[in-house]
């Protein structure tokens, strides 16, 4: 192949990452484990970019380092499609559709004092999720769930988590288990522990408010922090944001930090954007771009890092024994989010209608980006109260 072919080459495949990762960032409603579902749905299924193996174990990495999952599994997809510019093309590509409409919500919340009402809409999107999740997880199982002994161990994983345990001690002492039990038959010459290094963050006990003056450095530096350590669902950041911005610095108050937390569960994209919303509501355009920037730009030195140690991870047998272990564990834990999800989004009789039908049409491979516009259309039109 030729230079120039190269670099031809090259674009195509970075228009395509931009151009998926715009349209999912746009529509794909629901959480890192329904981002991921339509992610493997794209990828996997319809494009046939990677394997679903290669998929699953770039999951179990993203489990494994601190930040926003959907996000950094887009951005592990754009290095492996196009390199380091498919890498920087993805990542920003699945953030940016999210960051404006949050901006442009945080615009009218400060004009208005409220919210808009989104009722409508997500009763109709939740129950199209439920579907692409529950149909990624089937798919993901049966890659993944190859022996008796790992299905055991996503047993055991589905009871820890639904009982609470850290999403970190789940995954780790999955893959400890695999991988020891890798070690115990013989297929490794030296038993190794992998590499579950980071210490679960503790949160700081903030005994009093302590009113500090807004600057736009110190919002960058407080989400970079946030971004660099955290671990876990929504309800994680919440407990975050909480401890930094109402009780330490006195910068939001309990009601504006519910409603920012509301706004990054109900907006399509990374949840994370919650950030973008609170730095409006404190310092306008530049104070949402600063803790953007700040709560997203550790996953992209996490991926950078991490990504090209994945392959090697997947070739030592007793580390990709660990890897086993922590995919089965994370597919756990997509099953315990999904679970509740549907508690809550199949209420009755129109939003199980719209799940099986999402069900049906899935199996013909229609695309879930646009069974996600259909749900929010039905919802809009017909599911307002």
């Amino acid at each position: 192949m030729t230079a120039r072919s190269q670099v031809s080459t090259r674009w195509v495949e970075l228009r395509e990452l931009a151009l998926l990762f715009l349209r999912l960032g746009a529509t794909a409603f629901g959480g890192p484990a329904a981002h991921i579902a339509m992610m493997e749905d794209e990828v996997v299924r319809r494009r046939g970019w990677m394997t679903r193996e290669e998929f699953l174990d770039l999951v179990g990495a993203t489990n494994l380092i601190p930040g926003p999952n959907s996000t950094e599994m887009a951005i592990h997809i754009g290095h492996r499609r196009a390199g380091f510019p498919g890498l920087m093309v993805a990542g920003a590509a699945f953030i940016v559709p999210a960051t404006l409409i949050v901006t442009a919500i945080a615009w009218a919340y400060v004009k208005l004092g409220r919210l808009p009402a989104a009722e409508g809409l997500l009763r109709g999107v939740k129950p199209v999720v439920v579907a692409i999740v529950l149909q990624a997880l089937v798919g993901f199982g049966r890659t993944a769930v190859r022996t008796v002994s790992l299905a055991a161990v996503g047993a055991a994983a589905v009871l820890a988590a639904a009982l609470g345990v850290h999403e970190l001690v789940v995954l780790g002492a999955a893959g400890i288990a695999v991988g020891s039990s890798r070690v115990v038959r013989g297929s490794a010459s030296a038993a190794a522990t992998p590499f579950l290094t980071r210490p679960v963050e503790v949160l700081p006990l903030a005994l009093a408010v302590a009113v500090t003056p807004f600057t736009l450095g110190r919002l960058f530096l407080v989400f970079l922090k946030i971004g660099s350590v955290l671990y876990g669902s929504g309800y994680v950041l919440l407990a975050f944001l909480r401890s930094e911005l109402v009780q330490r610095l006195g910068w939001l108050t309990e009601s504006q930090l519910i409603d920012a937390v509301a706004v990054g569960q109900v907006t399509p994209g990374p949840v994370f954007t919650t950030a973008t919303f609170i730095g409006y509501v404190l310092g306008g355009t530049a104070g949402a771009a600063a803790a953007t920037a700040g709560i997203f730009l550790p996953a992209f030195v996490f991926v950078a890092v991490s990504g090209p140690l994945v392959p090697r991870i997947r070739a030592s047998p007793v580390a990709g024994a660990f890897l086993d272990g922590v995919n089965v564990a994370s597919l756990a834990l997509m099953g315990v989010v999904s679970f509740q999800l549907a508690r809550t989004a199949i209420s009755d009789v129109p939003t199980a209608a719209i799940a099986l039908v999402s069900a049906l049409l899935l199996r013909y491979r229609v695309s879930s980006s646009w069974l996600v516009a259909g749900g929010a259309a039905l919802g809009l039109a017909f599911l307002r109260h």
